[in-house]
């Protein structure tokens, strides 16, 4: 289901898929900074969406259908939104510094381009 047939048999082999590993680690490396009194709060809900990306990109895979495989994708899309959006917020309200969520952010940025153009070959039947 990637753009090179042949050579995806699994998910883990999508490169949006490692992408979205890496943005969910540096995200548990970024939060563990974090006040104790944010754990139940925007550390938990940062967590969350990092690793709903993969989730989501794993489980839409899984299902074996193209038209499936693409709502998971968009679903994973508004995970990586919602991570952005809590990203920004987290420096506004000071808990990180802006420098220290840049990479994170520019390859937030890297990824949604990259799952616009993957569901784009998707829907035009590109595998």
């Amino acid at each position: 289901m990637d753009a090179k047939p042949g050579l995806i048999r699994d998910y883990r082999d999508l490169t949006v898929w490692k992408e979205a590993m890496e943005i969910a680690e540096l995200v548990y490396r970024l939060t563990r900074a974090f006040p104790r009194e944010e754990a139940f709060g925007l550390t938990s809900q940062m967590r969350r969406s990092a690793v709903s990306i993969p989730s989501n990109i794993a489980e839409g895979f899984g299902r074996a259908q193209r038209k499936v495989f693409i709502q998971f994708l968009r679903i994973a899309q508004g995970s990586l939104k919602e991570l952005e959006t809590q990203l920004m917020l987290s420096v506004r309200v000071e808990l990180v510094a802006s420098k220290d969520v840049a990479d994170v952010q520019m390859r937030c940025q890297t990824l949604g381009r990259r799952l616009v153009q993957y569901v784009r070959s998707l829907e035009r039947g590109i595998s």
